[in-house]
């Protein structure tokens, strides 16, 4: 018998005239015992572990990489073996390959199993072994998972022994951020760039010498970071949810979310760490049922927090499907695996570590959500979402035969019930009834003809008619066996006697989803078909939907004076900045709705008087809000702020063009939850010394385990951003703000200095810490600025810093741009990270 060759399914996903990665055959190293780690940036971001053995790469997919920590193991699922020239590839895997995106050689070096322990081990399902690499060392293990149902791979955990090289936190994963192979990062793997470590042309000395300064570098941005603060918020419990109204139309406009309308059953997962519950709108716990999408959840190792979503079965051509999601059920608790194909579309977040998170604009919970599953990878997805143009999107759907889209209010808060702030507009009709009959079948075999439909209509029963299609052989068979025990002699309400003859009689417990063309004038459905049970819904819920018209969207404030010129560089005008805000107000709101703001208005444009406001006047009108501050003085002032668009337009019909806010919301205002240093440069610096004193503090903010993030303020610097949970108190906050800052001058007092003398800043760039006092301000982002030509204080990721020449790349005439940008990948979660200030 020919011995089956293990790169057969290597070679068999791959088509080599189009992949740049190696074809397979068998060799083996020098070493004969390599390993090496790849980042890769696929349909979701995870790292492949890969371990030579009998002349093959043993391969898993980690899903949130290695990390360090004994406590805290790691899913691998296993995958194809790689053969060992895979060993030195990096690059880009073109979209539409198997496993399409970006790979990093993030780690390699030798392994070998513990003295008494053997490679051999891993049939068995147990390695233990010992990895000597540029980033991961020590002892590891290789526990095989039991499957479950029909799980096709096999299902790893991969975890550190508690050694010298074990350490509390997720350094590596956070901290290691280069290839060992060319010192590149992602980003510029991906654009192909040179970086400023690059192996490639050199040989003998000249390589040694390079190498040895990527490793330095790469030691450099992989310090570890301090303890962490613990988690003491409990699981969350169950919370009613919002609900959409059904419509006739597509509500246009920027202030409308649009979602895919997924096909499946409404879910609300509570997540603590490793404990997980999945449940049903109605609150039923149906964590078993959905047992390998919890296994994926608590893979995450999340903090407290409650996510709102929808949970689909794929059909085999990967689409949402309804029938099958029903069939995977109906094996009964723990009997799904990962086979059937599950997952979980995240739409929506509720609360983090005991965090209430349902007053904040829609748009903002969004962002804290893609923030909190950054690490997350299929099965479970954050629902993408566009803003404006819900239309051409409700026409891909219908075309593609799913169900339709829902949109919702950027700037509305989560309401447990159901409102027009959540909109669902539908492709074809699909409703629940009560199956409350149903008729004999003359087919041999079949148990029944058509089950007789009602909904609840004020306190009884209304009769809507038959289903006659729709139904399988398993599926005649399931609901005849859930039908016996429900028979009864009487009927539960009138019905027609032409439509009663024959009929059997149910109790009015079940309740049926079921697609039909209309409704006729008698309100029967017509054309209708079965689409499933829905165990999740009770029979006493089940009320007709009636699609509500839609009004043509009205302005909430009007612009008067709308051809003003206020930026006359290019005749800019008042009508042209309001169109502006009304297009940017999605990406704005989750940074400024609901922070106390200071405007800068300029009645007359920017050429002419311009003045600072933070109090309130009175003469804003309704969609501008005020909360009362205590100041210095110990009387309290009422300071500015808004919740949507409307806010931001009604400041812009006042003569306002830019946002400053506090560090600290509206609700709390004596709990900061960002950090800003604001890099100001002294005339003739160039910009590059501020792109790299940014980057410096980025890496300096590293070293401390923190995120931070990079905005082009629309002037002459960068600010470097630093979201925060609210868990210390402004001494404390301006405390951290400021040694950091002087400790940086201290560090190079060449470049830097951290006061505000006019003289000491000769030469130097300026870390403005003063904006992290009580009370002080900073540009928020997207806010225009009263400077020549428009510019707009704009996020941006700190792999594309370097392609910025100046701090004002965009202006207010590039909204549909910077929208579009906001909306992302490479922005998603831009400024939102759940992180305490470290104890220094």
């Amino acid at each position: 018998m020919t011995k089956r060759n293990p790169l057969e399914t290597y070679n068999a996903k791959r088509d080599f005239a189009r992949t740049t990665e190696p074809s397979g055959k068998l060799e083996s190293s020098k070493t004969g015992n390599l390993f090496i780690v790849q980042k890769h940036d696929a349909t979701r971001l995870h790292w492949d572990f890969r371990i030579e053995v009998d002349g093959v790469m043993k391969s898993w997919a980690v899903t949130r990489g290695p990390s360090p920590d004994p406590n805290d193991k790691r899913l691998a699922v296993q995958t194809e073996d790689h053969p060992l020239s895979y060993a030195e590839f990096e690059g880009t895997i073109p979209e539409g390959e198997y496993g399409g995106g970006t790979v990093m050689l993030w780690d390699r070096g030798t392994w070998a199993p513990v003295e008494g322990k053997s490679a051999r081990d891993l049939e068995k399902g147990h390695l233990h072994f010992r990895l000597d690499g540029e980033r991961m060392n020590g002892e590891w293990l290789l526990i095989r998972l039991k499957k479950r149902g029909n799980e096709k791979r096999d299902n790893w955990l991969l975890r550190k022994i508690d050694d010298a090289f074990a350490a509390e936190g997720d350094l590596l994963v956070e901290r290691a951020l280069t290839s060992v192979l060319t010192g590149r990062t992602m980003a510029e793997i991906a654009a192909d760039k040179r970086a400023s470590h690059s192996l490639k042309g050199k040989k003998g000395s000249d390589f040694a010498a390079e190498m040895k300064a990527a490793s330095s570098h790469n030691a450099k941005v992989s310090k570890a970071p301090p303890k962490r603060k613990p988690r003491n918020a409990p699981l969350p419990a169950f919370q009613p949810l919002q609900l959409a109204t059904l419509v006739d139309g597509v509500p246009e406009g920027s202030q409308w979310l649009h979602e895919i309308k997924f096909d499946g059953y409404r879910a609300l997962i509570a997540v603590k760490g490793r404990e997980v519950r999945v449940y049903t709108r109605s609150g039923l716990d149906w964590s078993e049922k959905f047992a390998p999408l919890v296994r994926h959840l608590a893979a995450l190792d999340l903090p407290s927090c409650l996510i709102d979503g929808e949970i689909t079965a794929a059909d085999d051509d990967g689409n949402p499907d309804f029938s099958r999601l029903q069939n995977v059920l109906r094996r009964g608790h723990g009997e799904q695996g990962e086979d059937d194909a599950l997952s979980f579309h995240a739409f929506d977040v509720l609360e983090i570590e005991g965090e209430d998170l349902k007053s904040l604009p829609n748009i903002e919970r969004k962002q804290r959500l893609a923030a909190l599953l950054s690490a997350a990878s299929p099965p479970i997805h954050v629902a993408d979402h566009i803003i404006g143009g819900g239309e051409k999107l409700f026409q891909a759907m219908c075309s593609a035969g799913q169900e339709g889209i829902i949109a919702k209010r950027a700037d509305a808060p989560y309401v447990p019930k159901r409102t027009q702030n959540w909109l669902k507009v539908k492709c074809i009709l699909r409703q629940e009834f009560v199956i409350v009959g149903m008729t004999k079948s003359t087919a041999r075999n079949r148990p029944f003809a058509s089950l007789l439909l009602a909904q609840g209509e004020g306190d009884h029963l209304v009769y809507k008619g038959k289903v006659g299609t729709g139904f399988d052989a398993d599926l005649l068979d399931d609901l005849a066996a859930r039908f016996e025990p429900l028979r009864r002699e009487e009927r539960a309400l009138e019905v027609p006697k032409t439509e009663a003859r024959g009929a059997l009689w149910l109790e009015p417990t079940l309740v049926a989803e079921v697609a039909f063309a209309e409704f006729t004038g008698e309100g029967r459905v017509r054309h209708a078909s079965f689409v499933g049970l829905r165990e999740d819904k009770k029979a006493k819920d089940v009320k007709p939907e009636r699609p509500v018209h839609i009004e043509p969207p009205r302005q909430a404030v009007t612009i008067s004076n709308r051809s003003r010129v206020i930026f006359p560089e290019r005749g800019q005008t008042k009508g042209d900045l309001a169109d502006y805000y009304a297009k940017i107000a999605p990406a704005m709101l989750p940074f400024l709705a609901n922070r106390p703001v200071s405007l800068v208005r300029c009645p007359q444009g920017r050429a002419k008087q311009c003045f600072f406001q933070k109090h309130d006047s009175g003469s804003f009108g309704e969609h501008v809000h005020h909360v009362p501050i205590k100041e210095k003085d110990g009387n309290s002032e009422d300071y500015l702020h808004v919740s949507g668009e409307a806010g931001i337009l009604a400041c812009v019909q006042m003569g306002t063009i830019e946002f400053h806010g506090w560090c600290a919301k509206a609700d709390d205002v004596e709990a900061p939850d960002r950090m800003v240093f604001d890099l100001d440069p002294d005339e003739g610096l160039d910009f590059s010394d501020v792109k790299r004193a940014a980057k410096d503090i980025r890496d300096r903010l590293s070293d401390l385990g923190l995120v931070s993030f990079a905005m082009l303020s629309g002037g002459k610097g960068i600010h470097v951003v630093l979201p925060l949970r609210r868990d210390h108190t402004w001494e404390a906050h301006a405390s951290f703000a400021e040694r950091f800052a002087k400790a940086l001058a201290l560090s190079d007092p060449e470049r830097y200095v951290a006061t505000m003398s006019k003289a000491k800043r000769k030469g130097r760039i300026f870390i403005d810490w003063l904006r992290n006092q009580r009370g002080s301000t900073a540009v928020m982002p997207y806010s225009a600025r009263a400077r020549e030509n428009a510019p707009v204080a704009t996020p941006i990721d700190w792999g594309e810093l370097d392609d910025f020449e100046s701090a004002h790349a965009f202006t207010i005439a590039g909204a549909e741009a910077l929208l579009k940008r906001s909306e992302s990948k490479l922005l998603r979660g831009w400024g939102m990270a759940e992180q305490s200030l470290p104890d220094v």
